[in-house]
C-alpha cells in the first residue's frame, strides 16, 4: 500500500509521505469497529482479538472502546465517547468492521466512514473477509 502526499480528506500533507516513503514497513492506521455495549466484558475481549488480528495483518489498530472505558462511563458519557470515537475515526485510513452484529454505535461509525469515502473492510467473527452485505 502506498502512502500519498494527501491526507484522507484530500488536503496536501507531505509530512507522513516524507517520513514513510522509504520505510518498507508502512502500516495503515485502521479503526476497529466492533460492539462494546451490552456484554462489555465479552466485547472488550473481542475487541482485543480484533486488534491483534489487525496487527497480524500489517495494520496499526485504533480501538477506542478499549481505551475510553478506562476513564469514561458507558452509562453517563456515551455520547461524549462516541464523539471522541468519530474524531479518531477521522484520523484513520480504513474502517474494519467485525462480526455480524452491528450496534447503533457501529452504524454511526460505518456511516461516517462512507461519508468520508474511506476504505471499509468487513470480517466475520472468525476473521474471514467478506464482501459488504449489510
Amino acid at each position: 500500500m502506498d502512502i500519498g502526499k494527501f491526507n484522507a480528506e484530500g488536503y496536501y500533507d507531505p509530512t507522513p509521505y516524507e517520513a514513510l516513503k522509504n520505510d518498507r514497513k508502512y502500516r495503515p492506521l485502521v479503526y476497529i469497529c466492533s460492539p462494546f455495549s451490552g456484554d462489555t466484558e465479552y466485547n472488550t475481549e473481542r475487541a482485543r482479538r480484533c486488534s491483534r488480528f489487525a496487527v497480524d495483518m500489517g495494520a496499526i489498530p485504533v480501538a477506542p472502546h478499549l481505551l475510553f472505558p478506562q476513564f469514561l462511563s458507558e452509562k453517563t458519557e456515551r455520547e461524549l465517547a462516541l464523539f471522541m470515537d468519530m474524531v479518531l475515526l477521522g484520523k484513520c485510513e480504513q474502517l474494519w468492521v467485525f462480526g455480524s452484529e452491528v450496534s447503533d454505535g457501529m452504524q454511526r461509525e460505518i456511516a461516517k466512514a462512507k461519508k468520508k469515502n474511506m476504505k471499509i473492510r468487513y470480517f466475520t467473527d472468525d476473521f474471514k473477509e467478506e464482501a459488504e452485505c449489510r
